[in-house]
C-alpha cells in the first residue's frame, strides 16, 4: 500500500526483489556435463508514482489505507499495473512548501510524479503569481528528474472573489500546457461540492470521498502508464502489466 510519509520521517528505501536461485541437483557420475544453473528469474520493480500533496495527500482525519494515494494504488493493481504509490502528502504544506522538498522527494526514482498542491495556498489568500512560479518549478524539476508529471488542477468557491477564482483555476491549465505536464481538471470539485464525501470540518474527504478521488485520477494515470512514449526509471521491460 502507499506509505504516508510526514515532517519528522524519511522515505524508507525501495527494496529490490531479487530472484531466487533454484537449487540443483547433483550432477549424475557421468561423463557427461552437468547441467548448468538456471537463470535466476529477474528482479520485478513495479512503476513508481509519488504524491506529491498537502492533507488531501495525507488523508487528515483518517487511516492511511483510506487515503487516495493507497486507494489509487489499489485500484491501479486491480486493473492489472505493477505499480507502487508513494504518498508524500503533508498536512498544511502549501506549494512553498512542496518546492521547499520536491528535491528531496526525486531523490528516489520517480516514474510518475502528481502534485497535488496549491489549495492551501488560496486558504491563506496567497499572491497567485507565487503560487504559480512554485507550482511551475515543482513541475520542471519533475521533468528534469526523467518523470512524467501529473498536476491536479484545483478551484475554490467564488467567494474568494470572481478574478481570483478564475485566476486560480486558469493557473493550472496555463502550467499544464506550457511546461508539458498532463492536467487533471477540477480534482476536487466533485468531492468538494458533495457534504455526504466530507468530514465533519467540511474541508477534508471521508473515507468515500478519498475513494472517489482515486477513481477520478485512476484513469489518467492509467492513460500515462499505457502511453507509447512512456518510459520507465529502471531498465526494464516488464514493469507494466496491461489487462
Amino acid at each position: 500500500m502507499a506509505r504516508i510519509i510526514s515532517r519528522s520521517t524519511v522515505f524508507r528505501s525501495l527494496a529490490c526483489a531479487a530472484g531466487l536461485l533454484a537449487a540443483c541437483a547433483p550432477a549424475p557420475q557421468t561423463s557427461a556435463p552437468a547441467a548448468p544453473n538456471p537463470t535466476p528469474s529477474p528482479a520485478i520493480t513495479d512503476v513508481r508514482i509519488v504524491v506529491l500533496g498537502d492533507s488531501l495527500a495525507a488523508g487528515l482525519g483518517l487511516a492511511e489505507a483510506d487515503a487516495f494515494p493507497a486507494l489509487l494504488e489499489r485500484l491501479l493493481r486491480d486493473n492489472g499495473h505493477a505499480v507502487e504509490v508513494v504518498n508524500a502528502g503533508v498536512s498544511g504544506d502549501t506549494s512553498a512548501g512542496g518546492l521547499s522538498r520536491v528535491d528531496w522527494v526525486l531523490q528516489q526514482p520517480t516514474d510518475i510524479l502528481v502534485v497535488e498542491l496549491g489549495g492551501n495556498d488560496a486558504l491563506r489568500g496567497q499572491d497567485l503569481e507565487n503560487t504559480e512560479s512554485n507550482l511551475r518549478q515543482i513541475v520542471r524539476r519533475g521533468s528534469a528528474s526523467g518523470a512524467r508529471v501529473l498536476l491536479l488542477g484545483m478551484d475554490v468557491p467564488t467567494n474568494y472573489g470572481p478574478d481570483y477564482s478564475l485566476g486560480f483555476s486558469e493557473m493550472y491549465e496555463r502550467i499544464a500546457s506550457e511546461e508539458g505536464a498532463t492536467l487533471v481538471p477540477a480534482f476536487v470539485r466533485e468531492v468538494g461540492m458533495d457534504p455526504t464525501l466530507l468530514q465533519a470540518d467540511g474541508l477534508h474527504p471521508t473515507a468515500e470521498g478519498q475513494l472517489r478521488l482515486a477513481e477520478i485520477l485512476a484513469p489518467h494515470l492509467e492513460g500515462t502508464l499505457s502511453g507509447d512514449d512512456f518510459t520507465f526509471s529502471s531498465d526494464a521491460s516488464n514493469l507494466l502489466q496491461e489487462n
